[in-house]
């Protein structure tokens, strides 16, 4: 029978759990979180033993111990500025025993989660040889990636490593596709690394074709009205998103994916978490996608913090990538409509409902050609790019840093005339048709809005056939717009306004 730890998990010690050892997500070139927050760590031992811990460098040592309670220790360490390396040795009372890890740095530690956009892999770039050629220049970003697991029950520890704590190379960057290593995850530790100039940790738990559900505990779905339920996730393919890419055929049960690849990392203080997911619940509970996502947030925040002694912030910054694109024509296949629903509905982050998150908006970064399927778009660093912009501005507070593209702080009917009052200035397209997207959608009919004139720096108007529309929308369809050739641009040309659909106040 399992036995309670005094952690708040369980584990078997049938299992081995008595063998001295560090955790499955420790290891030599590993990061830890630097200060102020501290870093936990934790490990396997005889139940009774006395384990001290202790962290040096060629001048320094700092010592801190703990008891095996029912198989598991764990202390947690001073608060270490940023930099290494140092060795972390671990020794165990009983046994007379050592364990020790080198080449361990301390930084920023950020999660990369989602489906197969964020599994979509470095050698699979347009620009893949350039990347990861780049991959040893980049010594201080390290990778960490888990295996792909299933579990019923939450597990204490990782069931199976890919890859363990690394310094970059081309082949573990590379690999097969949607295998090794995250292209979004390597991009984002990269640039931000760039930024910050000190060691980042990238740890990848990812599954291609996953919806939500299967990465959210049992209390984040019961709190969406949501219960545990097995389904297959009904993609419309096309012949070259095979079940290999997508896992099409692949029946999820809620939360097996939160048990075995995300529960065993509650004990690791991280700063932050990035997502791309989504395009699996477009026809799979896309109507509660604005409580099931918010949510599972929510309750990753509330359990990081936790598992970690509060060492995790209790709302650590949550960073997302909107929706790029699937279907030419296609007004069902839900992309619209979990686009709006990755914003709880507000259509832009930070919003009321999900506060200290941002989002990269992928909507303009449109790829038919993709060898890998038009839901797969090549074009990754745009992707990254924002996201770090995103993450520069909420995670990190650097100030004057554009990370939002336009939206509307105002949408007015003025007897037959709309305005659209945006919230900063804005670069348009100047063509009679620049509005196509734009649509009011009245009480039975959908009104197209074109010809409309920019009124820079707040906003466009048109002007409409029928008042009785009582709401606009914007880019309301799969794919609305060429590569990087949308209507309505932040003024340096660089962030796309995200999709929209808005009430209209009457004046």
């Amino acid at each position: 029978m399992p036995a309670a730890n005094g952690l708040g998990f369980e584990t078997d010690l049938e299992q081995g759990a008595e063998v001295f050892r560090f955790s499955s997500y420790y290891g030599d070139h590993m990061v830890l979180q630097k200060a102020p927050a501290k870093a936990v760590v934790w490990g396997f031992g005889q139940t009774g033993a006395k384990v001290v811990v202790l962290l040096s460098e060629p001048h320094k040592v700092s010592a801190s111990s703990a008891l095996v309670v029912n198989g598991i220790w764990r202390t947690t360490l001073k608060p270490v500025e940023a930099g290494g390396p140092y060795n972390l040795t671990a020794f165990q009372s009983t046994t007379k025993s050592s364990i020790t890890l080198t080449d361990v740095l301390f930084g920023d530690i950020w999660i990369c989660s989602g489906q197969s956009n964020m599994a979509f892999t470095v050698s699979q770039l347009i620009n893949a040889t350039e990347e990861l050629a780049m991959a040893s220049k980049f010594p201080n970003v390290r990778i960490f990636q888990a295996a792909l697991e299933q579990s019923n029950e939450e597990l204490i520890d990782l069931a199976g490593v890919e890859v363990p704590w690394s310094r970059p190379t081309a082949k573990l960057l590379g690999g097969k596709p949607f295998s090794h290593f995250s292209a979004v995850c390597w991009l984002f530790g990269r640039y931000l690394y760039k930024t910050l100039n000190y060691p980042i940790g990238i740890v990848e738990t990812c599954w291609g074709g996953t919806p939500v559900e299967a990465w959210s505990s049992p209390r984040a779905l019961h709190k969406c009205g949501l219960k545990s339920s097995e389904t297959s996730v009904p993609y419309s393919p096309r012949p070259v998103e095979s079940n290999l890419f997508l896992n099409i055929s692949e029946k999820w049960k809620s939360s097996v994916l939160w048990n075995a690849m995300i529960h065993p990392l509650l004990n690791m203080t991280i700063t932050g978490a990035i997502w791309y997911q989504g395009e699996a619940n477009t026809n799979y509970n896309r109507d509660e996608y604005n409580c099931s996502f918010p949510g599972m947030i929510d309750d990753w925040r509330m359990a990081f913090h936790e598992g970690s002694g509060g060492q995790t912030a209790l709302d650590f910054p949550f960073g997302f990538v909107q929706l790029s694109t699937f279907h030419k024509n296609d007004q069902h296949d839900g992309f619209r409509e979990i686009r709006w629903h990755q914003t709880a509905d507000y259509g832009f982050a930070p919003n009321e409902r999900m506060k200290n998150t941002f989002m990269a908006v992928a909507i303009d970064l449109p790829d038919d050609k993709s060898p890998w399927g038009s839901i797969h778009p090549e074009y990754k660093r745009d992707v990254a790019h924002r996201l770090v912009l995103g993450a520069r501005a909420v995670a990190y507070g650097e100030k004057n840093v554009s990370f939002q593209g336009p939206f509307p702080s105002q949408t007015v009917l003025n007897q037959f005339l709309i305005r659209i009052v945006f919230n900063q200035d804005i670069n348009v397209t100047l063509e009679d048709d620049f509005f196509e997207g734009f649509k009011c959608v009245a009480v039975d009919n959908i009104y197209n809005v074109n010809k409309a004139r920019p009124n820079r720096p707040d906003g466009g108007a048109t002007a409409i056939k029928n008042a009785s529309v009582n709401a606009v929308r914007y880019l309301w369809t799969d794919w609305p717009c060429k590569f990087k050739a949308c209507p309505i641009y932040s003024s340096d040309g660089l962030l796309p306004a995200p999709p929209f659909i808005l009430a209209i106040s009457k004046q």
